[in-house]
């Protein structure tokens, strides 16, 4: 039998080494002819004790997400200035977070002339409405079978959304005309931004997925009633969106849901002839998801028009929008 070579004996040349490319050839140009993207001009001024919101405003620096919040608040306080619509598509967390009072002032105000809101908003609408508190413990609640079972907000809601249907009104105008007719039920109608919205006569859409909602668990839940009703507010809300031009979209807190009602009210729009080119859309919350950054910020905005997103925490965020619109339009 033949002897194996010893493969272990054999030698490899070692590889040569890459000489260092040689710089000396470099071609150079003097600092001063060179576009910068930050300047001293542009930094943050520190803050005075006792100073003026004005003063905090005019202080940060001008810079990545500031340059965008002023761009969004000069976009609101122009169509505002010139009548054009500005409409808040809110996701519940936004009522959960306290800024109702944020959102019902800019109602009053004139500035925010439509909302829409998923099924969940309407939730806490009518608990912080009706008495004062909202948002269950969910880890505690579903383990037992008791998440959603809130005897006052499964069956109120429900029969108040099937009147609705019956007098051929949407589900936001129906639950707002209720909260709002009730005033010793709703001792704090005033947080209500349905309630606002039908006291003002401004149009709160409600735009619902069936079984999202604890609402819908409850025996009194009506399926014809909450789909006709909600069908009705898509195209109430699509009527505002086919005249926005010229106006704002402003996509707050919700991931999915208001997203795609959007895209499709604008869609809507422009196969029925409404230009919709010069529009800005705007999405504000604290983690970036493709559903807004597709459908509000790029997607809407390919013809014309400007797309932003602000990231941050809507406590902060939104309170913070609203008031440099309020210096805007001073």
């Amino acid at each position: 039998m033949a002897k194996r070579p010893d493969r272990t004996s054999l030698k490899r040349p070692a590889p040569a080494l890459i000489r260092p490319i040689d710089v000396s050839a470099l071609k150079t140009y003097p600092l001063k002819k060179r576009h910068s993207l930050v300047q001293v001009s542009d930094f943050a001024a520190p803050w005075k004790a006792g100073g003026s919101f004005t003063s905090f405003c005019a202080g940060l620096p001008d810079i990545l997400a500031v340059k965008t919040l002023r761009a969004v608040a000069k976009a609101i306080a122009q169509a505002h200035r010139k009548g054009r619509p500005v409409i808040a598509g809110l996701g519940a967390h936004v009522i959960k977070v306290g800024l109702s009072p944020i959102v019902t002032d800019l109602m009053e105000r004139g500035i925010v002339t439509a909302v829409a809101m998923n099924g969940a908003g309407i939730i806490h609408d009518f608990e912080l409405a009706l008495m004062g508190h909202t948002s269950e413990e969910v880890d505690t609640e579903i383990d037992d079978g008791r998440f959603g079972m809130a005897d006052e907000t499964g069956r109120i809601l429900n029969e108040a959304i099937g009147r609705g249907a019956k007098n051929g009104e949407g589900l936001g105008e129906a639950i707002g005309r209720h909260i709002d007719g009730h005033p010793h039920q709703f001792p704090n109608r005033a947080t209500s931004i349905l309630a606002t919205g039908a006291r003002l006569g401004l149009p709160v859409t409600v735009h619902v997925a069936m079984g999202t909602d604890i609402i819908h668990m409850h025996p009194s839940a009506d399926g014809a009633a909450i789909g006709a009703t909600s069908l009705l507010d898509f195209r109430r809300l699509a009527a505002v969106v086919a005249g926005m031009e010229g106006g704002v979209y402003l996509n707050i807190g919700s991931a999915v849901i208001l997203p795609e009602v959007f895209l499709k009210a604008l869609s809507l729009g422009r196969n029925l002839g409404h230009p919709l080119a010069n529009i800005t859309t705007v999405n504000m919350d604290f983690l970036s998801h493709y559903r807004p950054q597709t459908n509000v910020v790029r997607r809407p905005t390919q013809k014309g028009g400007k797309g932003y997103a602000l990231t941050g925490h809507h406590e902060i965020m939104l309170p913070l929008l609203a008031a440099s619109v309020m210096e805007e339009l001073k």
